[in-house]
Order: C-alpha cells, then sequence, then structure tokens
C-alpha cells in the first residue's frame, strides 16, 4: 500500500521511553527516531560525547538493519547537542560511519535532551527496494 506506515522497532536499540516508534516506514523512506547515546543492553550512557556518539549512531544503524536498510542509505540526518563546543568530536565520530555522497544533515544546541543526553541524532534514510 503506498499510502500505509509501518512501525519498526528492534531490541539492538533502545526502546522508546514514550508513545512514539523507534522508526516509521512510510512509502520509500524510513523516518528514525531520536537515538540517544543509551547502550540498549544496560541502558547506560557511555563517558563522553565521542563515545555517545558511536552508541547513537549504533543504535541508528541497528534500526535501519531492522528496517532491511542501511546508514548507505540516509539522506538527511539532525543532530542535537548539548554543547556545541563538542561538535568538532561529534563530527569526527559521524564521518567515520558515513561515506560519500554524504546526508543531508543539520546541527544544532539545545538547552536539554532527555534523560540529559549530550546528543541525540536522527535520520531519514531510504527503504530498500
Amino acid at each position: 500500500m503506498p499510502n500505509s506506515k509501518k512501525p519498526i522497532s528492534t531490541d539492538q536499540a533502545p526502546g522508546a521511553i514514550g508513545p512514539y516508534s523507534q522508526a516509521v516506514s512510510a512509502g520509500p523512506f524510513i523516518f528514525a527516531s531520536g537515538q540517544l547515546g543509551l547502550n540498549p543492553q544496560t541502558g547506560e550512557f557511555p563517558s563522553g560525547v565521542e563515545a555517545q556518539t558511536k552508541q547513537s549512531l549504533d543504535n541508528v544503524r541497528a534500526i535501519l538493519e531492522a528496517a532491511g536498510s542501511g546508514l548507505d542509505k540516509v539522506v538527511k540526518a539532525t543532530v542535537f547537542l548539548k554543547d556545541m563546543n563538542d561538535f568538532a568530536k561529534v563530527n569526527a565520530v559521524y564521518g567515520s560511519f558515513f561515506s560519500q555522497p554524504y546526508p543531508a544533515r543539520s546541527a544544532v544546541e539545545v538547552a536539554r535532551l532527555p534523560k540529559d543526553a549530550l546528543v541525540e541524532i536522527e535520520v531519514i534514510a531510504l527503504a530498500s527496494v
């Protein structure tokens, strides 16, 4: 059905902590909810913004793979930072997960993130065909 949407979930990423889906498949796209850097097995944050960024992107990857997609299909990413002074550190980790052509991206500093996270990343990806 071209106008249907399907929730995506996996236990390889932290579960939703509210009334939302980890991701939704709609038409040719996967819309992944923002992912904190929480370890899905322990529910804990790793120490530091680099480690949280890596875990956040590992969580994004797990969700996309559960949807039959992958990081290579990401067309848009949004990065939410607790502190814009961490941008270079986050960017270095982010760059290790993607290759050209890079997704379009926005990065913004926010006053506060859920669970006092240092970073949260959401993406829009193409569904695999």
